[in-house]
């Protein structure tokens, strides 16, 4: 079975909350993703997404577009994540979902892109900008050859219509965007926005969902924790790791970050 099914047939039989959290691969260096990827995993993440770095990141907020300008300064490329990835595929239990743009997709080609997703010990990819029409014609036939999963994005803009759709089309997870806007770390979510969670959760999706953007302290953890299966975190984590440059004491301070 795809690990991204498993891990969310594990939940929905246990009810506990999941946490997934996103890095930049090649950022704060280019050889330091399986020891991102590894002490995540020894932490008890449960889901790891991994960046690929674009010249041109539109869903992204400066956090993520800096690091995304390191990592390619540092010289990462698909090919060169796809050989980390490789080299400790059989140490990786959880899932690893890896997240990047249509264009980096289409250059690499779609065959062989998702044949070394799965050579790779990638689970689901999350392409943002990839067209729902352009997924279920030309991506979902070798998406599935591979056992990949292709996650996609719900933001407070999309019509109930639309989601019953990408819930019907899709299998794995949706990726429930807190907000219209880009990547970034808040405070915590407003009523406009817990009002979004409730009309989702009363629509009783098929997909489990995950919510992601702004999620930085035990405020907004909570928060997008009671109303889906789990949270994202992105920016706060790739700051922290930045900082530190220091896979163990940036998850040491996100996690102490979540409690306050």
């Amino acid at each position: 079975m795809n690990k991204i099914n498993q891990l969310f047939d594990d939940q929905r039989a246990t009810g506990r909350k999941l946490l997934s959290i996103y890095f930049c691969a090649g950022c704060p260096s280019a050889d330091l993703t399986a020891d991102v990827i590894l002490t995540l995993q020894q932490r008890g993440i449960d889901m790891i997404e991994v960046g690929m770095p674009f010249s041109d990141p539109l869903a992204d907020g400066p956090v993520i577009q800096s690091a995304g300008t390191v990592a390619l300064r540092n010289g990462m490329t698909t090919s060169l994540l796809f050989s980390q990835l490789r080299a400790v595929k059989d140490q990786v239990t959880i899932p690893l979902v890896w997240m990047g743009y249509l264009n980096v997709v289409m250059h690499y080609g779609f065959e062989a892109f998702f044949s070394d997703c799965r050579e790779a010990g990638i689970s689901g990819v999350i392409i943002p900008d990839l067209p729902f029409d352009d997924y279920l014609s030309q991506v979902k036939p070798i998406a599935d050859r591979y056992d990949i999963r292709v996650v996609m994005m719900i933001t407070p803009e999309t019509s109930d219509e639309r989601i019953r759709f990408i819930d019907q089309h899709t299998d794995g997870f949706i990726y429930m965007v807190s907000s219209a806007s880009i990547t970034g770390a808040q405070q915590s979510f407003g009523d406009a926005k817990l009002e979004y969670f409730r009309r989702i959760n009363a629509m009783q999706l098929r997909n489990p969902r995950m919510i992601g953007f702004g999620i930085s302290n035990r405020q907004t953890l909570e928060s997008a924790q009671q109303n889906a299966a789990g949270a994202i975190i992105g920016s706060k984590f790739v700051t922290l790791l930045n900082e530190t440059c220091n896979p163990e004491k940036a998850i040491d301070s996100l996690m102490q970050a979540l409690q306050n």
